[in-house]
């Protein structure tokens, strides 16, 4: 597979030249973060990350198990258009996924993640793309179930739109519910299995936004409906939101307590940018680059607590 597109647009902006090594220096500069292991359990690699090795030339997955962390793999080849289907997308990668999963089993991963996207729009999602992407994520945490990998399903209902709160708690809660008849189908077993799932929000360009509390309610609202006990976890995405903003809703959420599922994070962009900003490609910023996430790491795993507060926000990196 080729590299992460996502960190391709990331570096963009920074006039980060997009290179191999300069993937592994980011990455490199990410996982030997100094206490990372105290609120990440968790990386998701890429095939290009998984065969890649620290500065010491210790591969990735091998250095982060030994911190305690747990490899994973991407396994998915990206969403392409849904043919008569405008605007709609399907995830494409089952051809000869078998094959790869036994490769990244002995490669050191442990976990396998599969995203659909799911647009909210006029006359959208149509029941032919939720269905077509249950059955794809289905499949996939399937085949990676047999190979002894602990597959996250994530079917990512996109921020972008004017779509109100409630659209989205609606469109969110008609996809888990077909997600799990799919996975029912296919005898995935839901207590080896976590969902990856983006928060109940109102549409990036919606008039209306709906404040924390609603946030809170509505999310957890949705998931009591449609994901059963059985599952182990929910791992939220950030989804496009701002750093702070993903922190305070996970916060939000978290706070009351009393959900059948263990809540934690899976940010990407919201995690990573303070980093990414400040370390800018340079060696002489990967002090600092680490401290950053290390603050915004802290910051996440006390939401998960109901324990973060803008004082914390606001105090120094890695304090």
């Amino acid at each position: 597979m080729k590299a992460s597109r996502a960190l391709q647009r990331r570096f963009k902006p920074l006039n980060i030249p997009d290179t191999v090594e300069n993937h592994r220096a980011y990455r490199d500069m990410l996982f030997t973060t100094p206490g990372l292991n105290e609120f990440i359990s968790g990386v998701i690699l890429f095939d290009e990350t998984i065969r890649q090795k620290t500065a010491g030339g210790i591969p990735f997955q091998e250095y982060l198990a030994k911190q305690g962390i747990i490899p994973g793999i991407k396994v998915d080849k990206g969403a392409v258009a849904l043919a008569h289907f405008s605007k709609e997308k399907f995830t494409q990668g089952l051809d000869g996924l078998r094959e790869r999963l036994a490769e990244y089993r002995e490669l050191g991963a442990r976990f396998t993640k599969w995203r659909a996207v799911i647009t909210i729009g006029d006359g959208i999602p149509t029941r032919a793309c939720i269905e077509t992407n249950a059955r794809l994520l289905a499949m996939h945490a399937a085949l990676s179930q047999e190979a002894g990998l602990v597959p996250i399903v994530e079917p990512e209902v996109l921020m972008d739109g004017k779509h109100t709160i409630a659209r989205c708690e609606e469109v969110i809660s008609y996809t888990l519910k077909d997600l799990f008849d799919a996975l029912s189908e296919q005898r995935v077993v839901l207590e080896e299995m976590i969902l990856k799932s983006g928060m109940v929000l109102s549409g990036a360009d919606c008039p209306q936004q709906a404040g924390l509390d609603e946030v809170a309610e509505a999310t957890r609202h949705c998931f009591l409906r449609t994901v059963p006990a059985a599952v182990q976890g929910i791992v939220f995405l950030s989804g496009g939101q701002s750093d702070e903003a993903a922190t305070e809703r996970l916060n939000a959420i978290c706070a009351p307590g009393k959900l059948p599922w263990t809540l934690t994070f899976s940010y990407g962009r919201a995690l990573q940018a303070p980093a990414l900003n400040t370390w800018k490609g340079a060696a002489e910023n990967v002090a600092p680059a680490q401290a950053a996430l290390h603050h915004r790491a802290r910051c996440n795993s006390l939401a998960l607590r109901g324990k973060y507060t803008k004082e914390i926000e606001t105090a120094a990196a890695g304090v």
